[in-house]
């Protein structure tokens, strides 16, 4: 007979032999942000469990350090300092990781859990370091924007069916579909969420035209607090597709209007939702700027390689009032973005540039609508005055081109200077619409002066989906290909741009 100490020895060995009961998770899985030659933002949220729960996705206390290293086997890792999961900032975990190496593929992880004594491994991400500024190396990326989780999961208030693919639970086939393509990276233009959506005013529109709506899972209420605004990116990157993809690239994100606080805002409409907070919730949701560093700028620039650099704008935070009289004193920029933005296109020598606005500059748009660098009544003075200075400078000789997110359809567009601006169109074809044509009197080019290669025109020709972007070079030539997906994978426009001579 055994001994009891021999008992329970064995007892405590065999204890210690059972594998532990999973109690904390990665439910929106991981990001890796704002990626440069050197640095990388990595971002994960520890989470109740892996799939919503009542609509929403709790969070979790708890602490984690990320990992990364160009061997996938993790034999020399960087690893980040401890890093704590607290309900003031949703549970979200983040770090800016420095001196990486240009132009590599690096591996990471996360090392987590409740705290240090027993710690969960995540999945292995992977991303891309961007080129060397002198190095000639392929850069490719898609651009998005319009991803209405409401729209897709439940229909429009019309009853417009939402998608009913066997799929749906895995999320958007667009996300499918870029994971196939292997681009590089994935810029979100904004509208990468929506607070007013559903939103009780709609539902009460489609009664009074003697419809019947669709409920909604909110019960028609749109977002009014946190809580609210958090749980909107809870159920956006649970879905798998999403988790799927953003851990095999890197991200760059923008906001608009719907990520912000509401339709067309601005910083002083009143709303729950106030302009600090919008603020703050992008910041806090997605790896955008470096977490210690509060005074970083959400416009940026992004040198990738010898042959591309991308500018990324802000375009609510320091904007005038939509409803001030358009003119020399009304902004949408702001002055320091505008003057920053002048600065370094004048400073760059990349050979293509692109400047990637959340907004249209180009258009043309409703004639309604007072939100944007095209609209008559919104900041046209300023888009006209920055296509203006961009010709004086010579930027049409310099390869410079125009990409646009918030229109839900898809274009390529030259306006009268002979700027060329790419429209992602929305990625959910239930939140695509048709565009507005040139020459029509309800939209901003009622003269008919812009010229339109391609545009989404028509009932007929509505469809989600984005746009892909390859800079390379052949026969040492160098040359950006613009392709517009629907979100099947199927190619519905592309245009070739090579060096201007």
């Amino acid at each position: 007979m055994l001994s009891l100490f021999r008992f329970v020895l064995l007892v405590i060995i065999i204890a210690s032999c059972k594998p532990v009961e999973q109690d904390i998770f990665l439910g929106q899985g991981m990001m890796a942000g704002e990626v440069s030659a050197t640095s990388v933002i990595l971002q994960s949220r520890l989470t109740l469990s892996d799939t919503l729960v009542a609509g929403d996705l709790p969070g979790k206390q708890g602490l984690g350090r990320f990992e990364i290293d160009v061997d996938s086997a993790f034999t020399n890792p960087i690893v980040s300092s401890v890093l704590r999961a607290l309900p003031e900032s949703d549970f979200i975990i983040k770090e800016k990781v420095e001196n990486l190496k240009p132009g590599s593929r690096y591996f990471y992880r996360l090392r987590f859990g409740r705290d240090s004594t027993i710690l969960f491994t995540s999945e292995t991400g992977t991303f891309k370091t961007l080129p060397a500024p002198d190095s000639p190396g392929t850069i490719s990326f898609v651009v998005v924007t319009g991803m209405n989780y409401y729209y897709f999961h439940f229909g429009r208030y019309d009853r417009t069916k939402a998608y009913s693919g066997d799929d749906k639970h895995l999320g958007y086939p667009a996300l499918e579909t870029i994971k196939n393509l292997a681009p590089d990276y994935f810029i979100g233009t904004g509208d990468n969420v929506y607070f007013d959506h559903p939103k009780e005013s709609n539902f009460k529109r489609t009664l009074d035209a003697g419809k019947q709506p669709h409920p909604g899972r909110y019960g028609g209420k749109e977002v009014t607090d946190e809580t609210g605004m958090r749980r909107k990116y809870h159920e956006q990157f649970v879905q798998l597709r999403f988790r799927e993809l953003f851990k095999n690239l890197g991200t760059y994100w923008e906001k608009d209007d719907h990520d912000y606080r509401f339709n067309d805002a601005d910083p002083y409409q009143e709303s729950p939702i106030s302009h600090e907070l919008g603020i703050k919730n992008f910041r806090e949701q997605v790896p955008v700027v470096d977490p210690e560093d509060k005074e970083a700028k959400t416009y940026r620039t992004h040198r990738m390689g010898r042959d591309l650099q991308i500018w990324l704008l802000e375009g609510r935070d320091y904007r005038s009032p939509n409803q001030q009289d358009d003119g020399p004193d009304k902004t949408l920029l702001g002055a320091a973005q505008l003057k920053w933005l002048k600065e370094t296109l004048l400073a760059s020598d990349a050979t293509f540039k692109l400047i990637i606005s959340p907004t249209p500059i180009v258009g043309p748009d409703d004639a309604y609508k007072r939100d944007n660098h095209v609209n008559h009544a919104g900041f046209r003075h300023e888009g006209e005055n920055l296509l203006l200075w961009l010709t004086e400078n010579d930027f049409l000789k310099k390869n410079l081109y125009l990409i646009c997110g918030d229109r839900h359809w898809q274009y390529h567009a030259q306006h009268p200077s002979g700027f060329e601006e790419f429209s992602t169109g929305a990625l959910v074809d239930n939140n695509a619409r048709a565009g507005r044509l040139a020459g029509d009197p309800d939209s901003t080019d009622p003269d008919g002066l812009i010229k339109q290669y391609y545009v989404q025109g028509t009932p007929e020709s509505i469809s989600g989906g984005f746009l892909s972007v390859t800079v390379d070079r052949n026969n040492d030539v160098p040359k950006a290909l613009f392709t517009f997906y629907d979100e099947t994978g199927e190619i519905l426009y592309k245009a070739g741009k090579e060096v201007q001579k």
